[in-house]
């Protein structure tokens, strides 16, 4: 029988007083990972309850022979005054009831078995700091449903239609190349090149061409459909060319007719495979409905565009998530009725759907044709969007029914949309006008300017009203430590560094009569690194990035106070006057005079400091350009809205 170690002794592992390896392989107790000690097995004693744990650390360390002979306890750290006030053991205050082990107090900062995590106040502070973020998400959406759910049904109009087309001109075509082989190569070929050509580029091609282009949803649904007229048409002439030689020469031998054989045998066999080229057109279709937005036909690209231009993260992925659940809806739905049991009454069954929803729109346009319509256009740019929106909320409190054809381009396309009538009225800046749309030389008085502009856009059919009040001129900036290191405060300065600069400008700013070709002649230097050509909202994040040491921006960006940048001076006076004028056309404003009394208010109200507030507004404080636009009209008195 072993020996009973005297009570208030302290145990050791046998060995404990040898020195080496082995005696620093200690084991915890129990009762330090919060478990129940197992019986003993000498058994219980009689009149002898379990003793409690002993305070501190219960795992002993190997000590060398000539350690002291009491061990030591490791204390834990001291609780904070009034930190804990729940009920704990009865001789040590501030632990855990017997029994109901805190998280944290057992085995480390894990708590038992370590998967706790460390502080619950802690883990609940962090749950916190994200809920501001989930708020302000869902906050986001809430207030955007309704424009939201207006783009995605002008998403799946745009979708629906050209898919619509592409069907009913693809499958014929298809069906008569397998009549006439000899077509089959070059259509092929045909419908292959327009598949290469980029979408913007071929937007670009359609604006001009009468009938079919201009801006809006006509020319966005044209260039959908022939992107989607090569997977149909080659599927469809494949489908059929694939049937089994011997079923049709039977269904000939049967004497079934060419068109008999084609519409019971032939078509009824192939109709899956055409049905695949369907659905691949059909989600083509959907991604590259986001680029409409930019000839203004609306849809999700509205928001992708948006959030490009604003640097909002929020604005891309409202248009980019919405765009890519809808392309996979539209899959599912396809491969639905491509894998059908009756892939016939499916297929009939869709393309009712696509007819009823080609009513509903029709029935739409009409009811809409009856209502006094004006259309406000803009350039793809914060200000331009913010001024767009200012135009279409007066003309609102007027009593018109505004059509908002935001975030179009360039001016060339802005241009070319108020001229032809497609929109009514856009803001335009003088120098602009006169150096790229009427190709006269720069002059650098602003009256000038704007007689020039006037006398020159009569002829055009285009009226210039008054001006805004502020001067948006080009400005080049700089990051303040770049500009104090180098010494430049002026655009003189440029021409001793202009070899290793690197400088970022948006894609108009090369081509302009006023923009980078003159500038450099004015000023006599010329870039050793060809500049970077970018988006006009990514210009400033790629200058905060230190992609590029100089951007090409404008006067009145808010971004340029809100970050402490530097706009060097234009010390030779090489850009003309910028002053912001609405651009209307003559007939419209004849046919609605209350447009030229609506824009004449605007006359005088936004100065350089008003117009960079409300820019901040919207690429700093991440605001919408409808709201800081009504919010604008408020405080000025134009609106009681």
């Amino acid at each position: 029988m072993g020996s009973v170690p005297a009570p208030g002794a302290h145990a050791r592992p046998a060995g404990a007083g040898r020195s080496g390896p082995r005696s620093l392989r200690g084991r915890a107790s129990p009762a330090a990972l919060g478990r129940r000690a197992p019986a003993r097995g000498a058994g219980a004693r009689p009149g002898r309850g379990s003793s409690p744990p002993a305070d501190g650390r219960a795992v002993r360390r190997a000590r060398p022979p000539d350690a002291s002979p009491v061990a030591g306890r490791v204390q834990g750290p001291a609780a904070a005054a009034g930190q804990d006030r729940r009920p704990g053991h009865a001789r040590r205050p501030g632990s855990a009831t017997p029994g109901r082990p805190r998280g944290g107090d057992a085995c480390g900062p894990g708590g038992a078995g370590g998967t706790g995590g460390g502080d619950p106040r802690a883990a609940a502070g962090g749950v916190r700091a994200r809920l501001p973020r989930r708020r302000a998400a869902v906050s986001f959406l809430v207030e955007r449903r309704s424009e939201l759910f207006g783009l995605i049904v002008q998403h799946l109009i745009l979708v629906l239609l050209s898919t619509a087309i592409a069907v009913a001109i693809g499958v014929p075509l298809g069906i008569l190349l397998t009549r006439k082989k000899h077509l089959a190569r070059p259509v092929l070929a045909a419908a292959g090149v327009l598949q290469t050509i980029p979408s913007l580029a071929l937007f670009g091609f359609l604006i001009p061409l009468p009938l079919v282009g201009g801006i809006g949803a006509r020319t966005a649904i044209v260039a959908l459909v022939l992107y989607a007229l090569l997977p149909i048409v080659r599927n469809t002439y494949t489908g059929i060319l694939q049937v089994d030689p011997a079923v049709a020469e039977a269904a000939t031998g049967l004497g079934m007719t060419d068109d008999e054989r084609l519409r019971l045998v032939e078509l009824p066999l192939a109709l899956p495979v055409v049905l695949a080229g369907v659905r691949i057109a059909a989600v083509v279709s959907v991604g590259t409905a986001t680029i409409a937005a930019a000839v203004g036909a609306g849809g999700l690209g509205t928001y992708v565009f948006r959030g490009i231009a604003t640097v909002d993260t929020r604005l891309i992925l409202a248009g980019a998530v919405p765009a890519a659940a809808l392309a996979l809806a539209v899959d599912a739905l396809l491969a639905r009725v491509e894998r059908s049991r009756r892939p016939a009454r499916a297929a009939g069954a869709l393309a009712a759907v696509v007819v009823a929803s080609l009513v509903l729109l029709a029935f739409s346009a009409r009811a809409r044709s009856g209502q006094t319509q004006v259309v406000v256009g803009s350039k793809n740019f914060t200000e331009q969007v913010v001024l767009g929106e200012i135009l279409a909320a007066v003309l609102e409190d007027r009593g018109f029914r505004v059509d908002r054809r935001l975030n179009l381009g360039g001016t060339t396309l802005c241009h070319e949309a108020v001229r032809s009538g497609r929109i009514d009225v856009y803001v335009e800046y003088t120098g602009t006008a006169l150096t790229e749309i009427l190709g006269r030389p720069a002059r650098s008085d602003r009256e000038g300017v704007l007689g020039d502009v006037r006398a020159g856009y009569a002829p055009l059919g285009l009226t210039v009203g008054a001006p805004l009040g502020f001067n948006n001129t080009f400005a080049l900036v700089m990051r303040p430590d770049t500009s104090r290191r180098l010494g430049i405060r002026r655009l003189s300065d440029l021409a001793p560094h202009a070899a290793t600069l690197r400088v970022g400008l948006f894609g108009e700013f090369v081509e302009r009569a006023d923009g980078l070709p003159g500038l450099m002649a004015a000023y006599g230097f010329r870039l050793a690194v060809p500049p970077t050509e970018m988006d006009l909202g990514l210009l400033y994040p790629a200058l905060l990035a230190d992609r590029v040491d100089v951007v090409v921006g404008s006067a009145t960006d808010g971004l340029i106070a809100a970050h402490g940048l530097v706009v060097l001076e234009d010390d030779r006076h090489y850009f003309p006057p910028y002053d912001a004028v609405p651009i209307a056309n003559t007939a419209s404003l004849a046919a609605h005079p209350g447009i030229e009394s609506a824009l004449a208010a605007l006359g005088g109200r936004l100065d350089e400091a008003t117009m960079r507030r409300l820019n901040l507004a919207v690429d700093g404080a991440r605001r919408s350009p409808a709201a800081v636009a009504r919010e604008f009209l408020r405080s000025s008195g134009l609106s009681a809205r």
